[in-house]
């Protein structure tokens, strides 16, 4: 499991009525996929730019397939640019990935039959595993988590992430800081589109 998985697990067990907007997840997925390379040599962040580096190539199907889509060429990639670009419907694709390992599976919601179905982790070891990992608070998957708005439990009087071992590498903390610009812009479309439909509407119903 990587450390893109283990957030969508623990995004996916904070149950229906915690729901993380994919949009949100998707970009945030993206920016696990870079640390993730970042962590294996794979690339380095040249300020706000991803470097690629040489091997080793990843072992996991879905991480390599984001090594290969990186851009090769100077002056390479902005981080924004990579995760708008690497993250676009990624949600999905590691929901598909993860159904077709045997880590989700689909329930129906509710008690009728005829109700909508929705994706739970199964209990395997790459639950147990990002489950050890939120519990421990490891500071790069709380920090991702936090952004989408998934809440690790801290109270206010413990150390905030920046304080923790982890988010101490400079590259990490430059795509986690990313990742939350994002988010927020992300954030800004839709309120935007919103007010937009309101006016529209409020044009068409009259006085």
């Amino acid at each position: 499991m990587t450390t893109a998985k283990d957030l969508f697990v623990i995004a996916i067990d904070q149950g229906p009525e915690h729901a993380v907007g994919q949009g949100d997840l998707s970009l945030a997925l993206a920016g696990a996929e870079l640390i993730d390379l970042v962590g294996a040599g794979a690339v380095t962040v040249d300020g706000d730019r991803v470097v690629p580096g040489g091997p080793p190539a990843p072992d996991d199907r879905l991480l390599g397939e984001a090594a290969e889509r990186l851009t090769r060429l100077p002056p390479y990639e902005r981080i924004k640019d990579w995760l708008w670009r690497r993250g676009r419907d990624l949600s999905a694709v590691y929901q598909t990935a993860l159904e077709e390992d045997g880590e989700l599976t689909r329930k129906r919601g509710g008690r009728l039959s005829f109700g909508s179905e929705r994706v739970e982790p199964v209990d395997s070891p790459g639950r147990r595993r990002a489950a050890d990992r939120w519990e421990a608070k490891e500071p790069v998957l709380t920090a991702l988590a936090s952004v989408v708005g998934i809440d690790d439990g801290r109270s206010g009087d413990e150390p905030g992430l920046d304080d923790k071992p982890g988010l101490e590498d400079e590259a990490v903390t430059t795509v986690v800081a990313a990742v939350h610009d994002a988010v927020m812009e992300l954030e800004a479309v839709r309120q935007r589109r919103t007010i937009e439909n309101a006016a529209y509407a409020n044009l068409w119903r009259g006085p």
